[in-house]
């Protein structure tokens, strides 16, 4: 059975895992009782990617460059931690930018998450009060848009665009 995993790796990490027909097998906003860093920063990992298995479709949400605070080394550490196990692991993940995000839930690339709630709604019929767990859902439903042929909205498909432009360019990095 195909499942769509999206993680968004922050202060508090959102997991969703969708099955093939867009079910919510989890939505979660995965915490730890650890209390300092690098123990806390392992087994935020550990909890994500432990039930993720190797014929999953996972999408990550990339690292947000323009952010500031201390916060955003949390971000950072967490962020390079869990791709570093998936690769351990070797499962492959897709890396999807906060705008392509954006613009995949709400239209806008450059919109506030407060606004992406209702278009998540709307179109979706999910909700959560957790903006970490509504940005693992909405990147689980990219997964399904990429693996899968269905009827996208013109920004939607712009959005996926935008995302294998992202994808070629990390390509050619590493291949130098």
């Amino acid at each position: 059975m195909t499942r769509y995993v999206g993680i968004d790796p922050s202060t508090k990490l959102g997991k969703c895992i969708l099955n093939e027909d867009g079910k919510v097998l989890e939505a979660v906003e995965i915490t730890s009782e650890e209390t300092h860093d690098p123990a806390r920063l392992i087994d935020l990992t550990i909890q994500a990617v432990s039930d993720i298995e190797r014929d999953d479709w996972v999408f990550i949400e990339g690292f947000s460059y323009g952010s500031k605070g201390s916060a955003v080394d949390i971000q950072y550490g967490l962020g390079w931690l869990i791709r570093a196990e998936l690769y351990r692991r070797r499962i492959p993940y897709i890396e999807v930018s906060p705008n392509s995000l954006k613009k995949f839930a709400a239209g806008k690339g450059n919109c506030k998450k407060d606004a992406m709630v209702l278009p998540i709604y709307k179109k979706w019929g999910f909700e959560s009060d957790s903006d970490n767990i509504r940005d693992a859902y909405v990147l689980s439903r990219v997964a399904m848009a990429m693996s899968m042929p269905q009827k996208l909205t013109a920004y939607q498909q712009e959005a996926i665009n935008n995302i294998h432009k992202e994808m070629r360019k990390n390509e050619k990095r590493i291949k130098g």
